[in-house]
């Protein structure tokens, strides 16, 4: 069994819905996973923004704005007077939904997420409402009812499977199955979300737990590139990359793929493929154990939006549990840490949320001195770099001589050598290390 996994791109449109029976094959047994339609997740969001300040007027004209324009996609969507009046009863009701909290005297997170759990209800029922106009059968299958997230926030992949299963096994003469990706509920069962890009995760994680054939992620680029092709000019996809491999780069900034989504996938050894949407012929990019090809740089990736945190202390000195001080400062704010080095008297790490910054500041500083660089970028290249190659780390290094480096880890992974610089110097970091190693 395959899961196929469609961004917000994919279903944009009322052509583009109409264009995935041209991907997907309603005779082969398969779980589409889709997202919300593009734009709908930040409509979501700003309606989210305005009860949160209370500002109701505004709220009511974000909430009619985007129903608008959920009332032409069904026009175009649907062709019988029958399946344009069971689009319009959706539509109704789910803004309904989200109107009905411009009555709640507190808005809390809890209803924010319900707000943006919305936008993959429509989709997916979308979906199925036309698949069922044009003859075509497909079964909802709710992600509301086995996708979970414990107490501290990391999906559950036997419950996934516990619940998925029999519905399956109850469905036999069932080809195609249609769920919601982002949404899930909690530990105490209210409804929550994987974040932005989970439902990359939710199809590595559904594929994980039924330990499907292959999981296809497909957006609107073909497959995995070497280098950002925003910014740097001839980047190309490649063909085949490792787990390992894919993290890396997936962590680091490759836009095409949510970091967590490799793990589920990696642990289980289900293999992973994007593909291109508007391009169904294209090779894209498939990741799997066996990727891994030695003596070879694979790709460049850049996160930016880092900030830089720099320890001066004497204490480290000849210290045992130091850095494990340090370390607890940030587990208990739930900050992850990105890059560290260290030295005899000094550690300096890189952190990417900053919600909990000024309290990690305040504790840190029992330590020792302590300095703050916002508006830094990670540049990760990655590839063979374990301990029998050689050369390549000089070969990154002279790529970026010209530029002011204020971090480098090397020897953490054999898969990668990471620089961190002042965001100005993104772009001809990228473009640099482009000419010098590819």
């Amino acid at each position: 069994m395959k899961i196929l996994k469609f961004g917000g791109t994919s279903v944009g449109s009322a052509v583009r819905i109409k264009g995935l029976l041209e991907i997907v094959d309603p005779n082969e047994r398969q779980i589409v996973v889709l997202s919300a339609v593009s734009g709908t997740t930040n409509a979501l969001v700003e309606i989210g923004q305005a009860f949160l300040n209370r500002d109701k007027q505004l709220a009511k004209q974000l909430i009619d704005t985007h129903k608008d324009k959920y009332e032409e996609l069904i026009k175009e969507l649907f062709t019988t007077e029958e399946g344009l009046k069971k689009g319009k009863q959706l539509v109704d009701h789910h803004f309904h939904v989200i109107g009905a909290f411009a009555n709640n005297e507190v808005f809390t997170p809890t209803e924010e997420k319900v707000i943006l759990a919305q936008g993959e209800l429509m989709s997916t029922t979308l979906w199925h409402f036309h698949l069922e106009e044009i003859g075509v059968a497909s079964v909802l299958l709710p992600a509301l009812d086995f996708m979970k997230i414990d107490e501290d926030n990391e999906p559950i992949v036997d419950y996934i499977g516990e619940k998925i299963g029999p519905f399956l096994e109850q469905n036999p003469d069932n080809k195609l199955f249609i769920t919601q990706g982002y949404i899930c509920r909690n530990s105490f069962g209210e409804i929550d979300n994987l974040r932005r890009g989970g439902s990359d995760y939710t199809a590595s994680l559904i594929g994980a737990a039924i330990r499907a054939d292959e999981i296809q992620i497909w957006t609107d680029i073909d497959g995995m590139h070497n280098n950002d092709p925003r910014i740097v000019k001839n980047t190309t996809p490649i063909a085949h990359l490792s787990f390992d491999e894919a993290a890396e780069l997936a962590y680091f900034g490759a836009k095409i793929l949510h970091p967590q989504s490799v793990f589920p996938a990696q642990r289980y050894n289900v293999p992973v493929r994007l593909l291109n949407t508007m391009d169904p012929n294209a090779h894209g990019t498939l990741i799997s154990k066996a990727g891994c090809e030695k003596g070879v740089i694979r790709a460049i990736a850049a996160k930016d939006n880092i900030t830089a945190i720099h320890i001066h202390s004497s204490r480290m000195l000849l210290a045992y549990g130091f850095l494990r001080k340090v370390f607890e400062i940030f587990e208990r704010y739930k900050t992850p840490i990105d890059m560290i080095t260290t030295s005899e008297v000094a550690v300096s790490l890189t952190i990417d949320d900053t919600s909990n910054l000024l309290e990690i500041i305040k504790e840190v500083e029992l330590f020792g001195k302590v300095g703050v660089d916002e508006g830094q970028t990670i540049v990760c290249v990655v590839g063979d770099f374990g301990a029998n190659t050689h050369g390549y780390a000089a070969r990154v290094l002279d790529a970026v001589k010209h530029l002011p480096v204020r971090m480098i880890s090397y020897g953490g992974s054999d898969y990668n050598v990471s620089i961190l610089l002042d965001s100005k110097h993104k772009t001809e970091a990228l473009r640099s290390l482009h000419n010098r190693l590819f």
